[in-house]
């Protein structure tokens, strides 16, 4: 029913560039909460990028603020993930997620948690960055 899906991962050079997608079937992100989060081998979850639809509001991970950038497609009921500058320690499995919800704060503050409460989750795609 509800169906988030990823794709867009691969293998990239450092310096490269890479565009994930999340699209939606069954669920709508308006006046949602939608995010991007990564994780390694023998590492917890990391939020990385996150997006309150109502507003446009985005949060970025120290770590990827000025390479990354989340942005929706409201047409196409999509968030996209553009990459750049990627650097070997953002090897991961990327996923997306979401949650309705009316507050903003509530979306920024999931950057620094591990286990945020979002409804759907997507199955993850591949990011490798190698030398």
């Amino acid at each position: 029913q509800v169906q988030l899906v990823e794709s867009g991962g691969g293998s990239v050079q450092a310096g490269g560039s890479l565009r994930l997608s999340c699209a939606a079937s069954g669920y709508t992100f308006t006046r949602n909460c939608v995010g991007w989060f990564r994780q390694s081998p023998g590492k917890e979850r990391e939020g990385v990028a996150v997006m309150y639809t109502s507003g446009g509001m985005t949060y970025y991970a120290d770590s990827v603020e000025g390479r990354f950038t989340i942005s929706e497609d409201n047409a196409k009921n999509t968030v996209y993930l553009q990459m750049n500058s990627l650097e070997l320690e953002d090897t991961a499995i990327y996923f997306c997620a979401a949650r309705n919800t009316y507050s903003s704060r509530w979306c920024s503050s999931v950057i620094g948690s591990t286990n945020p409460d979002f409804d759907h989750w997507g199955q993850g795609t591949q990011v490798t960055v190698s030398s």
